[in-house]
């Protein structure tokens, strides 16, 4: 049973699941960021945390049976591109600062996925 599968058991929507992972992810990376003058042990599995969570996102929304635009299936794609390129940078030579993309797309595209489409319409 995927995770999807799962969430539909609990009642809790695809979109709430989503957002809700996204921002536990950026919750790890902006950890590592705040405390990376003393210890950066938690870098790497920050990076694979995100990544694993990305290569999911991406490949459920490029699935040829998904139901999204073909725009988005493609910008969702080169987000995650973005992702694993910026986390394998970190991993050869960490920056702090390189952190930051990857805490603000993951808050901005949960905040994306809170709000309820029917409301914004």
């Amino acid at each position: 049973m995927n995770v999807y599968q799962k969430t539909a058991q609990t009642g809790t929507s695809k979109r709430q699941l989503e957002a809700t992972l996204l921002m536990k992810a950026a919750s790890r990376l902006k950890a590592v960021r705040d405390h990376w003058d003393i210890d950066q042990n938690d870098l790497v599995p920050a990076l694979t945390y995100n990544r694993t969570l990305w290569t999911i996102l991406s490949t459920s929304a490029t699935e040829p049976d998904s139901m999204l635009p073909s725009d988005l299936k493609r910008n969702i794609a080169l987000i995650a591109i973005f992702i694993f390129n910026r986390s394998i940078d970190l991993q050869i030579e960490p920056k702090a600062s390189d952190l930051d993309a990857l805490i603000d797309i993951n808050r901005s595209i949960a905040q994306g996925l809170s709000v309820d489409p029917a409301e914004a319409a």
